[in-house]
């Protein structure tokens, strides 16, 4: 044991994440877990990626181990992608695959990085194969770290096409870029892992749920969930204030996430199911831009509604709310979600019970594996891609208030505990199998 904190101490790690906040953010939390153990890490995304880091407060203080690293993308793409742009975040759907080769464009940015870095290991993610490839061509060690719950579910094989996935389905194996679908960069990205090993953001009780891997895999190694714990924010007061007013486990909370949009029918359908659940909650509301030119929440929302539920004190309607803080407190009891992975992985760490309204891409089998785990069920209607005020108001009741939910409540609360107690032995097997490959490596 003496020898892994020694070889901790003197280890240096480069992380590359896709430029998608749901793909920094968990590199990020992976790199805060590995800088508490002694690793130095290096944390490489473009300026516009690394802005939000950069502008936590207390970043300097608390993971002095973790330098950000700008990733400068090819000048030759600045006409179309400018630089506030090097991000999914808020890029037009049209440029999603001209971001994807600009980033491809980046290796040689990437391998003069490395250069001068000289880290002892690499951890890339899985859009792109040529990060490993560029360690390799300067003998550095590289493991591939997978964030999201499509990319697992390919590990037991090819899953089928149905309705509720086509759209994934049609991203994966049709669309290509520089020549590659999304699933030939994914296996490349496993083929080019060193050791044939993964790293996963899950746990074993998840992993179980996808099967015996296929061959390929190798070594699958989950790290734990990478929950981001509650920070606090600017603003957060009023929030926290009306939710400490509130009985326990009694108000839901309603987001879909930071790249997602609600249609402008789909908000007044949901607006009116939360009216007709009686139940508390908050809701943050995102307006698009190309939303039917409404610029404002109050433009969006039925006619009436911040008035009466700001009389009533059911409600708050916002434009962000601390996530994280809102799920740990005592007073949540749902969570209407699209079940991106992040959410969907803090609400089973928080035991919230989840409403599930996947919208998109990998969000269907999330949904279906947080039903099948007995802490979700998902809005009926939204198979047929609307959203209905009944439904929202029927599911809700169900897992917030009526007996019919007491089993779901249970069972999120069982697996929150669980979690927990085995979070801190997932992640300590896998930093020690990191230590052992480079040390391999040198022998």
């Amino acid at each position: 044991m003496m020898e892994s904190n020694k070889q901790e101490k003197s280890m240096s790690i480069v992380m590359m994440p896709y430029l998608a906040h749901g793909h920094v953010s968990p590199f990020y939390e992976l790199a805060k877990k590995l800088s508490n153990k002694g690793f130095h890490i290096y944390f490489c995304s473009t300026p516009i990626c690394l802005e939000p880091i950069r502008n936590i407060n207390h970043f300097d203080h608390d993971h002095m181990n973790i330098q950000l690293i700008d990733l400068q993308l090819p000048s030759s793409f600045h006409q179309e992608l400018p630089p506030h742009y090097h991000s999914t975040k808020n890029l037009p759907p049209h440029l999603m695959n001209t971001l994807l080769a600009a980033f491809d464009a980046s290796k040689p940015a990437f391998s003069d990085i490395l250069k001068t870095l000289r880290p002892k290991l690499v951890i890339y993610d899985v859009f792109q194969p040529w990060a490993a490839e560029a360690a390799r061509e300067l003998n550095i060690e590289a493991v591939m770290f997978i964030t999201g719950v499509q990319s697992q579910r390919m590990k037991s094989g090819v899953p089928k096409v149905t309705e509720s996935n086509k759209e994934l389905m049609d991203y994966l194996f049709k669309t290509t870029v520089n020549g590659m679908t999304s699933t030939q960069r994914f296996f490349k990205c496993v083929k080019n892992s060193s050791g044939n090993m993964v790293l996963i953001k899950s746990s074993t009780e998840i992993q179980a749920k996808f099967g015996k891997p296929a061959e390929l895999f190798g070594d699958l190694v989950p790290v734990g969930t990478l929950v981001q714990g509650p920070q606090d924010h600017d603003g957060d007061e009023k929030i926290m204030d009306w939710l400490n007013k509130k009985e326990a486990s009694s108000v839901v909370f309603v987001s879909f996430g930071s790249e997602n949009f609600l249609s402008q029918e789909e908000i007044e359908e949901m607006a009116h199911g939360l009216e007709l659940s009686n139940v508390d909650f908050i809701w943050v509301v995102r307006i698009h831009g190309a939303n039917n030119n409404v610029k404002t929440i109050h433009e969006a929302l039925p006619q009436g509604l911040l008035d009466r539920i700001q009389i009533q004190g059911k409600g708050l309607i916002l434009d962000w709310a601390p996530q994280a803080k809102i799920l740990a407190h005592k007073s949540s009891g749902g969570f209407v979600s699209h079940c991106g992975w992040n959410s969907t992985l803090e609400a089973m760490m928080y035991g919230v019970p989840i409403i599930a309204i996947p919208l998109k891409f990998d969000q269907p089998l999330n949904a279906n594996l947080v039903v099948d785990m007995g802490v979700a069920i998902e809005v009926p209607a939204r198979k047929e891609k609307k959203i209905t005020r009944q439904e929202v108001a029927k599911a809700i009741k169900s897992v917030v208030v009526e007996e019919q939910g007491n089993e779901i409540r249970r069972r999120a609360k069982e697996l929150s505990e669980n979690w927990t107690k085995k979070e801190g032995e997932e992640f300590h097997v896998a930093v020690e199998k990191l230590l052992q490959l480079v040390q391999q490596s040198k022998n």
